[in-house]
């Protein structure tokens, strides 16, 4: 299917989004300086055309979660059965396919204490070869700053942020977990709607969720296909880095309007990136002009992203891609 293209418009729109998945559309059509109506009708086609997806899931550090980078070598025959089993399982928060369907890569998240299914995977008669990494720290605070560059600064003062950087201490009740599972295929389901799905009253689901959020508990995912913003080429990155220079260079990748996602993970590399660019021709000059120039990389892997089986979905929330 071909990416719904975005006009200024959409672009503007998905950046105040992505700074407050929730706000009211009045707020962001005052800001934005169009109608109400503009706004809703511009949502709902992003949304229906599956070109906009908003989630909502708890921070990992509350949520009691160990995440993983498990890495699978496949046979390409039998590559997208395998993408789908895995992105139907409730323990995978993402799937994607590499280099043509010989690799998959996925993100496990499983309570603190436990691992991911190898012995399960390196059974299954399509999966050659399986590693995994338990990924010790997320590097970057934001997501893909394409996604994030269409509000001038007077248009981001009239939508503050929601929230910490850490999330402070919060018991978590019942009632969370259930608006947690609410949240997690729609992160802008309106409060009388998941008054009904958790049965409780919409005033107390008002107040916990303001509480959750204000905490820092809550977080949002908002995802958009970067071909929809004219970016073409996405890669994953395994990179190994002196451990003396392991902060310099994940705070200068971290900057890199390249970057989508960072994570210092275990193993014989100790970062793990996301990095989309234009097409492959930027694709290869960040990797020869900028990756090449950091000092303290000794070695750098690369693999193309051909497909996505599942997005940033909520891990142990009941949802599948």
């Amino acid at each position: 299917m071909d990416p719904v293209m975005l006009d200024a418009v959409d672009q503007r729109l998905l950046h105040a989004l992505q700074i407050d998945a929730r706000a009211p559309f009045s707020t962001i059509a005052a800001v934005l300086d169009i109608s109400d109506r503009t706004v809703a009708r511009r949502f709902g086609r992003l949304r229906a055309t599956g070109a906009l997806r908003i989630s909502a899931v708890p921070h990992h550090h509350v949520a009691a979660e160990a995440r993983w980078l498990v890495r699978l070598r496949v046979r390409p025959h039998g590559a997208a059965a395998v993408a789908r089993a895995l992105a139907a399982r409730p323990d995978t928060a993402w799937v994607t396919e590499l280099s043509a369907g010989a690799e998959i890569v996925c993100l496990f998240c499983v309570p603190d204490a436990g691992m991911p299914p190898l012995a399960t995977l390196s059974r299954h008669p399509d999966i050659v070869d399986v590693t995994a990494q338990r990924l010790l720290r997320q590097l970057m605070a934001d997501r893909w700053r394409g996604r994030t560059s269409a509000l001038t600064e007077q248009q981001l003062a009239g939508i503050p942020a929601r929230g910490p950087a850490a999330p402070a201490p919060i018991r978590l009740t019942d009632l969370d977990h259930r608006l947690f599972r609410a949240l997690a295929a729609d992160g802008r389901t309106a409060c009388a709607d998941l008054a009904r799905r958790v049965d409780w009253s919409e005033s107390a689901v008002r107040r916990r969720l303001t509480e959750l959020r204000d905490a820092g508990v809550l977080r949002f995912d908002i995802e958009v296909e970067p071909a929809s913003f004219g970016y073409s080429t996405q890669c994953v990155l395994w990179l190994s880095v002196g451990p003396a220079l392991l902060t310099t260079v994940a705070a200068s990748l971290a900057a890199d309007p390249e970057t989508a996602y960072l994570g210092a993970i275990t193993g014989s590399h100790n970062l793990f990136a996301v990095t989309i660019c234009r097409d492959t021709e930027a694709l290869y000059t960040y990797l020869t002009d900028r990756i090449a120039a950091l000092p303290g990389i000794e070695r750098v892997e690369t693999a193309q992203i051909t497909s996505y089986a599942k997005r940033f979905a909520p891990a142990g929330v009941g949802r599948a891609s």
